[in-house]
């Protein structure tokens, strides 16, 4: 039930029912390359390329008609990143839609000179990615999925969901500048909303799981999951292990939630990846990337699962049940 709405890498070319049929493209195609790090068939990426692919068609542009779309998927295996880029690029696109920043980076290094309309880069100013939000210059410009401050958003969210939790780990990705960041927003918030945090910095499914574990044993845990596309690939595990150790947990997404999960506050990346097709349309239309200002979010819901609150023995205040978005039964 929907309450109401805040405002304030690659696995290889994929034939999607979208897309047409190599035999049928030709010099007077435009083309664009969709470069992402989420599971092919993943039904929250099948969700959010949607989105961008009816976007784009409401701008005029009509796959099998004016405009070529290959999608590669590198299922969280970052090693690939760096050939299946290369192959996207032999394509020769005019335009790149980049989704994370692993992704992001590999493109950098590889073909600097294409231009780039980028979604779920964390912090793309902190990463050396633009010169500048409102005048990003060079080849690049996109919509970041977050700001400082969700961090201690989220931990404030938490703690009003569940009163009791004390302690609360904060899963990390180690190589991430705009995660640190996140950190110490978190970290300098822990004290006024009357927890202990730690970071647990994990880079595969394995350190996830000995991270989850280690947090059980501490008393009054939760957990707290912020962007990450390694926890987005891996959500039905990170849910899994909090259901089974019983740890309140608070997730970047809706689907996370819908999956399970206890409650998240954040953006639909969905959305997003439809307004990044405005900025691809623009691009090859003549503008330039660098003109066009990078974005942040402006819109952020809540949603709380009551059936996993219920199994966790929770009792979700009415103040916090009137903020929700959405309340999954």
């Amino acid at each position: 039930m929907r309450r109401r709405e805040f405002v304030t890498l690659l696995g290889g070319a994929v034939a999607w029912p979208i897309a047409a049929p190599a035999q049928l493209f030709s010099s007077q195609f435009r083309k664009v390359a969709v470069l992402t790090g989420y599971v092919e068939g993943d039904a929250e990426a099948k969700r959010r390329v949607a989105s961008f692919q009816k976007a784009l068609e409401a701008r005029g542009w009509s796959v099998g008609s004016n405009v070529q779309i290959d999608y590669r998927f590198a299922a969280g295996n970052y090693d690939r990143i760096r050939s299946q880029v290369i192959e996207a690029i032999e394509l020769k696109p005019d335009v790149i839609l980049a989704s994370g920043t692993p992704v992001l980076l590999a493109v950098q290094k590889i073909a600097p000179s294409i231009p780039v309309v980028f979604v779920q880069v964390d912090d793309p100013l902190a990463s050396g990615l633009v010169q500048s939000l409102a005048r990003p210059g060079g080849n690049y410009t996109g919509f970041s999925p977050f700001e400082f401050s969700m961090g201690s958003k989220m931990l404030g969210v938490l703690k009003d969901v569940a009163p009791q939790i004390t302690n609360v780990a904060v899963l990390l990705n180690p190589d991430s500048k705009p995660h640190a960041g996140i950190w110490r927003n978190i970290e300098a918030a822990a004290p006024g909303i009357g927890v202990r945090v730690t970071a647990s910095y994990v880079g595969n499914l394995p350190e996830i799981e000995r991270a989850i574990a280690a947090q059980a044993k501490q008393p009054n845990a939760g957990l707290l999951v912020p962007s990450y596309t390694l926890a987005n690939i891996h959500r039905r595990e990170i849910i899994d292990l909090a259901a089974r150790h019983r740890l309140p947990a608070i997730y970047p997404f809706r689907h996370m939630v819908a999956a399970g999960g206890l409650v998240s506050y954040g953006i639909d990346p969905a959305e997003q990846f439809g307004d990044a097709a405005g900025y691809v349309d623009r691009i090859l239309r003549g503008e330039k990337a660098g003109d066009l200002p990078v974005q942040g979010p402006t819109k952020f819901q809540m949603v709380i699962n009551l059936k996993t609150a219920k199994a966790l023995g929770l009792t979700v205040p009415h103040s916090l049940l009137s903020r929700a978005d959405e309340l999954i039964d």
